[in-house]
């Protein structure tokens, strides 16, 4: 029988043999190489061994089969082309290995350059350099730098410290200043280095060197500042790096040669025209480490007008094969121009929204593509008001950036305070240990928010993004002290009144007043800039892009609003309802007094005197949203916390009558509020009484809310404005629930509406998981599901969303177990399992039923991809990311070939 043929697996391509397709094989750098290649550019001969490669010597801890078979073929190719042997003493070839993972991770990962210099070939090099004894032995004790640093672990800084001493030695600052004989003399103090730390000679052998080379790169995948970075830009952990083998070319073999970095547009900016920098005599790490100023790219045409004109030539064809801003490498090397790498240039979120509208008008993509080039989190970036930082401002503590933007004032520590304070044109930071609903006057008030405790998903950065404020949670550093109206940190003590600035971004607090620069594209949305009628690139560019995802979209959009100012604003952002009013922060402020008359009702005459009078109050705040919604549909969530959390807390309470009771002080009503709080009680009052249960157990609340609604709608259609309301049970988890809420608001309703034309729809928030495992029964009485992704997060998990952060979240970041956090962006997997299952089960059981979002996540880019895909008919979050979910709604319909179909 026949010996049975093996195929060997390909590890290795050269250059020739890629292209810029295939990154996921070749990793970014190496599958640029290869086009560049295939260009016709000056590029060095190379390879590039696979990110197969590295991932199957990840796995085993050893090369694969046939790996270094492979790389001794593709050696001896790179060897004839060049005419040259690895580390040969005549006239020796020597190559950099570069790591190139699919995305970009700039400095994660490790390069060493000069590989093949050894004690023998140093001397042929410099033989060929035209007898350059410099040249050679700065390569060489390069080399051993960048070797023993990555390669073998030996500390960075004793390299430093000896190039520093021989420098001092010489007289001079400067490493150019420094001669063969004082370079020699540094290979030999590196070499010693070496041999300290690693108890072995520096590799003489050539291929020893590439080969340990090429597995520190292989190993540098899981560096921790390159695990760091993955976990920060959301990269997954299993793609695994390239490395590239290329021959090398010198930018160090004097002033007629030197290394760049290119750009063919501002990445900064966007803006046209050259940019980049250029340094003379010095090999591609001396631009990126700045041991050496460099020059504007512009001087390379009055050192080598040549090499300048051709650069620029190679830009201009690059940007317009890439169709986007391109980041250039580039080496000189005695006036001949070598290419050493190419990738789509990362930029700030300014110049990402005007590059893609110079493409489009320049006839390189369309606006589909365009609008596939930029995204949400950058639109929300430049949407947010940031610190002008021109000045040395340390912080003195650093917590969560919860609510991004930039934000300064006097400090409080009270609500009351805040209010008082901003009556009078202060501008205040509310500082508190943690918030709750009874702060939210201050909140409002405030123009930024400080806690101690929580976050990202605490009280006080939920609220704070949907208002729209500037909220650093969790800045554990901070000793709050509420009763003596102070914190202290790091030493210092602030007092009420003392200014702080909070960046709700970075999470970083000032002491002092930081500077504070606007942003041009939220007074865009508001309406204060037209975009026709400006000489601004950025706020044009966003107007054209957003026009182009508005016409695209499939989603709309609605806002998260509990007031007319908040339901105002949103729709100048763009929301096209209201997809959540919470009823709840209605019951705040001056009115507290009556739902403590509705608590400790000893009858049924005294509970519904208290309700009545309640009613006209609830009635006032939905005409000013209606209203403000004029023709747009606003659906009004029915109170949904357990009640007792409108009441003082119980400790508090407990300790203010005891100490009346001392005085001997009446507090008859004071005892009877503490016994009611008592009664209401919850061990984990987010698993108790609240939502739908609150409203079966305590008669006629959810009754007068239903009647507040619609005399509130029939007042507004009598008045000459469309209110569209749709009512919403919350906490919903057997459809015998809704049913009993529906036949007691549909008499109500068709009591109050009369002939007035007013439809009111009644549905409920999916939050409970059962009722996502039930949707099919509970859209029988539902006309609508909008999901409240933030419970149904906490109770599919398991966590107490206001403690779990803090407590352990950042250890489950660390571990990979989240690649983010699941209040942030939906859990596609579990949560997002529960969302398709009532979605798809919901419209079997009713094809017209209405699907939304209403949690955290509706504002979230990926989220809003996913509900997309899942089918729902509208997101809503708060005014301020209502531009976000518009951009992300349109780019999920040019992503998956939809569009405007509503």
């Amino acid at each position: 029988m026949a010996a049975q043929e093996t195929v060997e697996h390909k590890y290795v391509y050269d250059f020739a043999e890629g292209n810029k397709d295939l990154k996921d094989l070749l990793g970014g750098k190496g599958a640029n190489l290869a086009e560049m290649t295939n260009l016709g550019l000056p590029v060095p001969p190379g390879f590039t061994i696979t990110t197969e490669a590295c991932k199957a010597y990840l796995s085993t801890g050893s090369e694969p089969e046939g790996l270094a078979g492979q790389i001794e073929a593709h050696l001896e190719s790179l060897e004839r082309a060049m005419g040259k042997r690895l580390g040969d003493p005549e006239d020796p070839l020597l190559v950099s290995v570069r790591s190139g993972a699919k995305f970009s991770m700039p400095g994660m990962m490790e390069t060493v350059l000069n590989v093949g210099l050894n004690d023998r070939s140093v001397v042929g090099l410099s033989a060929q350099a035209g007898r350059n004894d410099r040249f050679a032995w700065d390569s060489y004790r390069r080399l051993i730098q960048m070797f023993g640093k990555t390669v073998c672990d030996v500390p960075g800084e004793e390299f430093e410290h000896a190039l520093d001493d021989a420098k001092r030695a010489k007289g001079t600052e400067n490493d150019l200043d420094l001669d063969a004989d004082d370079l020699r003399g540094l290979v030999d103090a590196y070499k010693k280095i070496f041999a300290k730390h690693t108890g072995r000679e520096f590799p003489q052998e050539p291929r020893e060197q590439l080969d340990l080379a090429i597995r520190a790169v292989f190993e540098s995948w899981n560096a921790d500042r390159a695990v760091l970075y993955r976990r920060q830009e959301r990269i997954p952990a299993d793609l695994g790096t390239a490395v590239n083998v290329v021959a090398m070319v010198f930018g160090n073999l004097g002033p007629d040669s030197g290394t760049g970095v290119a750009f063919t547009r501002d990445p900064g900016s966007g803006a046209q025209g050259i940019y980049g920098d250029y340094l003379a005599n010095a090999q591609g790490e001396d631009v990126v480490a700045g041991i050496r100023n460099t020059v504007p790219l512009q001087e390379l045409e009055r050192m080598d007008k040549t090499s300048y004109d051709q650069l620029l030539s190679f830009m201009a064809r690059l940007e317009e094969h890439y169709k986007d801003l391109c980041d250039i490498e580039f080496t000189i090397e005695r006036g001949k121009l070598w290419m050493l790498q190419t990738r789509v240039g990362k930029r700030t979120a300014a110049a990402a929204f005007v590059i893609a509208g110079q493409l489009v008008d320049e006839g390189l993509i369309d606006l589909d593509e365009a609008l596939h080039r930029v995204n949400g989190a950058q639109l929300a970036q430049l949407m947010f008001p940031r610190f002008q930082l021109d000045h040395e401002f340390q912080p003195v503590a650093k917590g969560i950036g919860a609510s991004p933007g930039a934000a300064s004032g006097k400090v409080v520590f009270t609500s009351a305070r805040a209010v008082e304070l901003a009556a009078e044109g202060e501008s205040v930071i509310l500082v508190r240990r943690e918030t709750n609903p009874d702060d939210l006057n201050g909140m409002i008030a405030a123009k930024g928010i400080l806690t101690s405790r929580g976050g990202k998903t605490s009280h006080a950065a939920v609220v704070a993004r949907g208002m729209g404020k500037t909220c650093v949670s969790g800045a554990d550093e901070i000793d709050v002290n509420v009763p003596g109206r102070t914190f202290t940190v790091g030493g210092q003590t602030v007092r009420e009144g003392d200014v702080v600035s909070i960046d709700g971004t970075t999470g970083k607090v000032y002491l002092g007043e930081v500077p504070v620069m606007p942003s041009e594209v939220v007074q865009y949305f508001e309406g204060s800039l037209d975009p026709e009628h400006i000489d601004n690139a950025l706020v044009r560019a966003v107007h054209r892009i957003m026009t182009h995802a508005d016409g695209k979209r499939r989603l709309a959009v609605r806002t998260n609003a509990d007031t007319g100012a908040d339901a105002a604003r949103a729709r100048r952002f763009g929301a096209e309802g209201i997809g959540l009013c919470r009823t709840e922060h209605m019951f705040l402020g001056d009115r507290r007094e009556l739902v403590e008359r509705l608590i400790l009702a000893r009858s049924e005459a005294e509970r519904n005197a208290a309700l009545a009078a309640l009613l006209p109050l609830q009635r006032a705040d939905f005409v000013e949203i209606f209203r403000e919604m004029d023709g747009l549909p606003v659906t009004v969530r029915l109170i949904d916390p357990p009640l007792h959390e409108f009441l003082p807390p119980l400790e508090q309470l407990a300790v203010n009558v005891a100490v009346a009771q001392e005085r001997g002080e009446d507090v008859a009503k004071e005892e009877a509020l503490l016994a009611a709080v008592r009664r209401m009680h919850e061990e984990n009052p987010m698993l108790g009484l609240r939502g739908v249960r609150l409203g079966l157990v305590i008669p006629g609340l959810f009754a007068m809310q239903v009647r507040a609604i619609t005399e509130a709608a029939v007042e507004c259609v009598r008045g000459g404005t469309v209110a569209k309301p749709e009512i919403m049970v919350p906490l919903v988890g057997a459809v015998q629930e809704l049913e009993t809420v529906r036949a007691e608001a549909e008499k109500i309703i068709a009591e109050v509406v009369g002939d007035s034309g007013v439809e009111v729809l009644i549905g409920t928030m999916i939050e409970v998981p059962r009722a996502a495992l039930t949707a099919g029964q509970i859209a029988e009485a539902a006309q609508f599901f909008s999901f409240g992704t933030n419970d149904l997060t906490q109770m599919a998990w398991g966590f107490s969303r206001d403690d779990v952060e803090g407590a352990f979240f950042w250890r489950y970041l660390e571990l990979g177990i989240f690649g983010i956090s699941p209040f942030e962006s939906i859990d596609r997997d579990g949560v997002g399992r529960l969302v398709r299952i009532a979605a798809e089960e919901g419209r079997a059981a009713r094809p017209e039923l209405k699907l939304g979002v209403c949690g955290e996540h509706g504002g979230d880019p990926d989220s809003v991809h996913f509900f997309h895909e899942v089918g729902l008919d509208y997101v809503s979050c708060s005014p301020f990311r209502v531009p976000v979910a518009r951009l992300e709604a349109g780019r999920a319909a040019v992503e998956t070939g939809g569009s405007d179909s509503r």
